[in-house]
């Protein structure tokens, strides 16, 4: 789609949504259901096409992807009504006799940007919320995941009109196509280089952005932790997508008493998971594509392996792989590893650990290992992350009654049930007035005491 064909089709969706037939709330939800009918219906296209771009086996594609969509549809089906409602707030005295109440109105026409590794969940999430909130939507899916990429716009050309749901697909031309328009919102998941662009793009034209970004999110295991359960939780999120997940745990910092204790679980894990040779697993995913898979080969320091590392370039497979002994030196700390890598660093002193870790980059994700509840207590009130765990990894992203999203470096903004539903909707302040009294004392002239006596009792 070239530049004058998203001109045009962004013209379409202006004059839809001015209309206002996005605006009732029964429109909305009669368009969340249709959107549900049609994930079930094209459930097998979907699968296949997960299976072709990333490896993932079915049960991986329903409970990371499909599942967790058609979770965030039912949710605002049934809350969207509750959500859109006006929120009646307290009115000052001063300004009897009158009500006042926040209302949520649609932002408009809304640009979602979605990455490769999750490509149906983190395409249709953002939609079923700008749905909800009353939006038109373009999709951009990514160029790295063709296949879904296609299903996803087959899917949404047989539910919608392109006037409200439209999917632009491609790569680098129609990026900037879609950020040379002036969308009235973009929410964008992606990597940090890009999201910096499209924010540098996006305050051109002054247009408020949502970045769901990444990082390197720390996991930390002291030495009152379940070792064996953590091991297990740890290698569950750290491979699940072939490690291409945003908020894997990035490295693991152990304390030292338990390093060789831990070390010997987490590889007794990877074997009760994926078997004695993971890359033979048909349920283990793949490296998306070529340049991903060399970028993290070349992370792997074959000196540091104490398990896997094995690399096959014609399955685009790299198989679970641990790495001890790593340093903040090592290529593998220096960026976001969004691979099958766990490098394992220790500690001895975790006050001195936390004031380091306060000096990082704000990650997406922190995991804390730990029955110390004082120390629990300081990871989570003094540390700044996105979001995260105690005592488990990832799983506090599938959760529609808390927000997720980054801070600082890891992105801004947040989605997911009633979140997701304001991020996408302007939150108005409306004080509607009564005319059959009307206080004098704010109109001029400023002279009556008894006024000033008042404005001081209402004003303190």
């Amino acid at each position: 789609m070239n530049a004058q064909n998203v001109k045009n089709l962004l013209e379409k969706q202006r004059e839809f949504y001015r209309s206002g037939a996005t605006i009732p709330v029964a429109f909305r939800v009669e368009q969340l259901k249709k959107l549900r009918r049609a994930i079930r219906q094209y459930e097998t296209e979907i699968v296949a096409a997960l299976l072709s771009d990333l490896g993932k086996s079915a049960y991986e594609s329903y409970m990371c992807e499909i599942g967790l969509a058609l979770s965030e549809i039912s949710h605002m089906i049934r809350k969207t009504k509750k959500f859109a409602a006006p929120r009646r707030v307290w009115t000052p005295l001063a300004q009897f006799p009158s009500r006042s109440y926040r209302q949520p109105v649609p932002r408009g026409c809304v640009l979602i940007m979605s990455p490769w590794n999750y490509p149906f969940l983190l395409t249709l999430g953002p939609l079923v919320d700008a749905i909800a909130a009353g939006n038109v939507a373009t999709l951009k899916p990514s160029a790295y995941s063709p296949a879904t990429s296609a299903v996803v716009a087959k899917l949404i050309a047989a539910t919608f009109a392109p006037e409200y749901v439209a999917v632009v697909t491609g790569g680098r031309e129609e990026n900037a196509a879609l950020l040379d328009q002036k969308f009235d919102f973009i929410f964008f998941t992606g990597g940090q280089t890009v999201g910096k662009e499209l924010l540098r793009r996006a305050a051109e034209n002054l247009t408020p952005v949502v970045l769901e970004l990444g990082g390197k999110s720390p996991c930390v295991v002291d030495s009152s932790a379940n070792v064996k359960v953590a091991a297990k939780r740890i290698v569950f999120g750290k491979y699940l997508n072939c490690g291409q997940t945003c908020v894997a745990p990035d490295y693991i910092l152990c304390e030292r008493s338990i390093k060789d204790v831990f070390v010997a679980e987490v590889i007794k894990e990877i074997k009760r998971q994926y078997g004695d040779n993971p890359l033979k697993n048909k349920d283990y995913g793949k490296i998306v594509n070529a340049k991903h898979f060399e970028r993290l080969c070349g992370l792997i320091d074959r000196e540091k392996v104490i398990f896997g590392g094995e690399c096959d370039a014609t399955s685009q497979r790299i198989a679970p792989t641990v790495m001890d002994g790593v340093t903040e030196a090592d290529a593998v700390m220096r960026e976001e590893i969004f691979g099958p890598i766990m490098p394992i660093l220790t500690f001895d002193d975790f006050d001195a650990t936390i004031d380091e870790l306060k000096t990082k980059a704000k990650p997406l994700a922190f995991y804390f290992f730990s029955k110390n509840k004082s120390r629990i207590k300081r990871v989570t009130s003094e540390l700044t992350y996105g979001g995260g765990c105690v005592n488990d990894v990832v799983i506090h992203l599938a959760t529609t009654e808390m927000g997720f999203g980054g801070v600082g470096e890891s992105g801004m903004g947040a989605y997911h049930g009633k979140v997701g539903f304001d991020t996408f909707s302007h939150i108005k302040s409306i004080v509607d007035k009564a005319t059959w009294l009307d206080l004098p004392m704010r109109y001029q002239p400023y002279k009556s005491k008894l006024y000033a006596a008042a404005l001081r009792m209402f004003l303190r």
